[in-house]
């Protein structure tokens, strides 16, 4: 029985080089603090950070022996959007969708509501598989979070 080793620290992004290894994590993985994973090359190891980080892609999980595994970010089916950007933006924004905002295109993960109604209000919906890296939230643990509005307040 081998011994799996233990990460429990990552690098920031820039901070480090020289990765042994590297890990493709979608963006719900990347949301994490305990958690047991397996590297491009079959390595496994065991993830246990102090506390739950948001991982953006470009952090290195620090193993006990010494190594570096790269995070990168994974593929997953998402919405790219095009067209009135800063209407599409706040329409998105209004559902509390994590959304990665770019010059000329929106991506959010495949929903088929929100293609419906983005396609209903005028925009362009392309399906693809890309890498997924919405804004960081502006509360919590840098991920969009849910918030409330008082009692009074109905979401339709």
């Amino acid at each position: 029985m081998s011994l799996m080793h233990r990460a429990s620290r990552a690098l920031p992004a820039g901070g480090w080089s020289g990765a042994a290894d590297h890990i493709a994590l979608e963006y719900e993985g990347r949301f994490l603090r305990r958690k047991r994973l397996v590297a491009a090359s079959g390595a496994e190891f065991l993830v246990d950070l102090p506390e739950v980080m948001n991982l953006r892609g470009g952090e290195a999980f620090a193993l006990d022996d010494g190594r570096l595994i790269e995070v990168r970010c994974g593929l997953e089916p998402v919405l790219v959007v095009t067209g009135d950007l800063t209407r599409l933006a706040w329409h998105i924004g209004n559902r509390h969708t994590p959304c990665q905002i770019e010059t000329d295109r929106l991506l959010i993960r495949e929903d088929h509501v929100l293609e419906t109604m983005l396609r209903g209000l005028g925009a362009r919906v392309e399906r693809r598989m890309e890498p997924f890296r919405p804004e960081s939230g502006a509360y919590g643990t840098g991920r969009t979070m849910g918030h409330d509005h008082g009692p009074f307040h109905v979401h339709l």
